[in-house]
């Protein structure tokens, strides 16, 4: 199989009207951060908040009028499930989409609000894997893979076109890869037009299908990472034979450095990305010597995260850059100490969060009280004025 400009060209005329022309601009803090020339493509500006919408489209698209009718099938857990039933909703296709059991309960409500018909089955992607083969057979319906699958990949290729359309200096592109479809399509679009653009592909260090395959092992992937959407244990069979030839490098990437590119979006651009959807910009935060003075492109892949871990992980960010810090102080167990330490941190400019007390703890004197305050401080510079003003009042704290 090859994947040809061509292909993709015809895949962004296909395309074109259905999708968002999603802004490529070039971030100034971004760049100022990582000390690269950032420009950032929001895919999470799509409607299903995710890229994915590209690929599922072209491939609907070039259906026949039997295939249409009788349907289409995938296993997902995630944002090819809504790109696809949303855009067959759309084209009047019925979709059924197998999900494991273990997908958020959102997910599955959101796909289901775009009109298919979902079946949850299995533990994982795998099994879920085997009961849409299954379900595809017994129905007759058309397997849509959400990346092993050469329409696919050139829907998400078009990103590279509309990229290279508004930046066309750009120099490298870190691209994630979980399946391989958007690093494969990428690739292809931009080594066509740009044979000197660098390449690098991004995974989850927890997920090193690529990797793997690279070094002729077998990937052992695992583990809770925030990148779920790029934690696929074993990459696509024509993506790697599509992507491998053009890929410069791959960088294995750490979980603390997902979390401060989502939160740095967030703080920064003021847009939300999921770790998956942040992860080129974590490649630069975590390998900033490769990128620095380059020209980057980064593709925001997609928005679609958990508001609850969003809160944790811009929470954690604070902890962090120590704007939010938990001191333990040590004192006399008597009227007014409280107010006392409140007053410090009060004149140093310190927000007490919250207060937690202790008169039981057997290395505090009987008559003696531990109690632990955290508090919201401008920066680390800050957090430490904060602890020499206490300290200078007899109360030194530590960090707990």
């Amino acid at each position: 199989m090859t994947l040809s400009l061509d292909d993709i060209k015809a895949a962004a005329a296909r395309l074109d009207g259905h999708i968002e022309r999603t802004p490529c601009r070039r971030s100034r803090t971004l760049s100022q951060i990582t000390g690269a020339e950032v420009w950032v493509k929001f895919e999470n500006m799509q409607f299903t908040a995710s890229y994915k919408e590209r690929g599922a489209l072209n491939r609907l698209l070039q259906l026949s009028p039997a295939e249409r009718k009788r349907g289409v099938i995938a296993a997902s857990a995630g944002n090819h499930a809504q790109a696809l039933a949303y855009h067959g909703q759309r084209l009047g296709v019925p979709v059924t989409i197998v999900m494991p059991r273990a997908t958020p309960f959102v997910k599955v409500q959101q796909t289901r609000d775009f009109g298919a018909e979902v079946a949850i089955d299995g533990e994982g992607y795998d099994s879920a894997f085997e009961h849409a083969v299954a379900l595809q057979a017994e129905r007759g319906l058309t397997f849509i893979h959400p990346f092993d699958d050469e329409a696919v990949m050139a829907g998400q290729g078009t990103i590279a076109l509309e990229m290279l359309a508004d930046a066309p200096d750009l120099e490298v592109l870190p691209v994630p890869i979980g399946g391989g479809g958007l690093i494969s399509g990428v690739a292809t679009a931009a080594k066509a037009l740009k044979p000197d653009m660098s390449i690098v592909g991004v995974e989850p260090a927890m997920y090193p299908s690529f990797t793997a395959r690279l070094r002729g092992l077998n990937a052992l992937g695992g583990g809770q990472t925030i990148a779920e959407g790029i934690a696929v244990k074993d990459i696509g069979r024509l993506t790697y034979q599509v992507a491998r030839p053009l890929i410069e490098d791959v960088l294995l990437l750490e979980e603390p450095f997902f979390e401060r590119a989502v939160a740095l979006y967030c703080n920064v651009e003021k847009t939300i990305a999921e770790g998956a959807g942040a992860a080129s910009l974590a490649a630069l935060l975590a390998f900033p010597e490769r990128f620095r003075g380059r020209k980057c492109g980064l593709i925001l892949t997609g928005g679609n995260i958990d508001p609850r871990l969003l809160a944790s992980v811009l929470t954690r960010e604070l902890v962090r850059a120590q704007r939010l810090v938990s001191l333990r102080i040590v004192g006399d167990d008597r009227p007014g100490l409280l107010a006392t330490v409140s007053a410090v941190v009060g004149r140093a400019g310190g927000n007490i969060i919250e207060v937690a007390h202790n008169r039981l703890a057997l290395d505090v004197p009987a008559k003696g009280a531990e109690f632990d305050i955290m508090i919201e401080t401008r920066d680390a510079q800050h957090t430490q004025e904060i602890m020499d003003a206490l300290r200078s009042e007899g109360y030194p704290p530590r960090a707990v």
